[in-house]
């Protein structure tokens, strides 16, 4: 896969060693729950570095009175890929608990692999607000793609994408279709196999997330 400047993925030792944990067929639901939210906190953590929105307040310390920086209110909303983004919510709400959170219902067609959308539900005033769009599993990239343009079409300007695991075929078409939104993935597998499964993956995220598997 070429170099995308909008692409961002991680080799952090620490997601490192939660992605092997989470791959294990072993791993029981809950653990998989768990580590799902604390990868996604970190990966928060990291792609916030290069902005979020902020504002200055008077603080009073025992000593005297200064200026700091702190993270605007009300000023992100999540919006998970509804069934298995559910499971990256609470990980952003580690950092930020008041943010709001929209929902994007979308499902895979098994035969064709196009993404149908079937719900949309999004909080008011979130053109105004940075969306951290999510989504475990970045696949083919074409719910990606439509969720991105759905928020694109709601007046949404600035859009980050999280996923945990990505396929070279999805990350490339999200970041070609969309140059303008900053894609971020834990971690870069192998392929897509024909059943556009990715390779070697971890199985289906939302069958092991909600045990419907």
């Amino acid at each position: 896969m070429k170099n995308y400047e909008n692409v961002v993925i991680f080799n952090h030792p620490l997601i490192r060693h939660k992605i092997a944990i989470l791959r294990d067929e072993k791993t029981s639901m809950k653990e998989f729950r768990e580590l799902v939210e604390e990868i996604t906190t970190l990966m928060t953590y990291e792609s916030l570095k290069d902005g979020v929105p902020t504002t200055e307040i008077e603080v009073k310390t025992p000593l005297e009175t200064c200026t700091q920086t702190v993270v605007a209110d009300n000023s992100i909303v999540i919006v998970p890929i509804l069934r298995a983004g559910l499971g990256m919510v609470n990980g952003i709400h580690v950092l930020f608990p008041l943010a709001k959170v929209g929902h994007i219902g979308m499902y895979r067609d098994e035969a064709t692999l196009i993404p149908e959308t079937y719900y949309c539900k999004l909080p008011q005033g979130i053109e105004n607000k940075l969306v951290m769009l999510v989504d475990p599993m970045l696949a083919t990239g074409g719910s990606a793609c439509d969720a991105i343009q759905l928020l694109k079409d709601k007046g949404c300007k600035h859009i980050k994408f999280m996923a945990i695991i990505g396929a070279p075929e999805g990350v490339s078409k999200v970041a070609e279709t969309h140059p303008d939104v900053n894609i971020y993935v834990s971690t870069l597998d192998r392929c897509l196999n024909e059943n556009g499964y990715i390779l070697p993956g971890l199985g289906d995220a939302g069958d092991r997330l909600f045990g419907t598997k």
